[in-house]
């Protein structure tokens, strides 16, 4: 069996209008990310050529693109619009997206309210 290689993007913040309060898509926050994406990277690691790498700035372009674009209600649909993305480019086989909102009001001290979720190409 092959090993899945992994890579790691940690700490991306955008800032977006997500929420299901008014004040949040009028008003926007601060969205924090951190992403883990398994996949065959052997041909990148051999070749040292960015074109057989899964580039870094298009995955975080791609997710720019979610977070700072139209606004939806739950970071349960926010994740997967992500993780979806994600698993779009060819050597990702998985992926995992924690969303963080570290401005979440919920009435008493927290530092972020967050949602996880792992996503398999193919179901698998």
């Amino acid at each position: 069996m092959k090993q899945l290689d992994k890579i790691m993007l940690y700490g991306l913040r955008f800032y977006g209008y997500h929420g299901v309060y008014p004040v949040e898509r009028e008003k926007g926050q601060w969205f924090e990310l951190d992403v883990e994406i398994w996949g065959d990277f052997s041909r990148a690691a051999s070749s040292d050529n960015l074109e057989d790498a899964l580039d870094y700035g298009k995955v975080y372009e791609a997710i720019k693109s979610i977070l700072e674009g139209s606004s939806v209600n739950l970071l349960e649909h926010l994740v997967q619009l992500v993780i979806r993305k994600i698993l779009e480019f060819p050597d990702a086989k998985k992926a995992l997206v924690r969303i963080k909102k570290p401005e979440v009001s919920l009435g008493g001290p927290i530092s972020f309210a967050a949602v996880e979720s792992t996503g398999y190409k193919d179901g698998k």
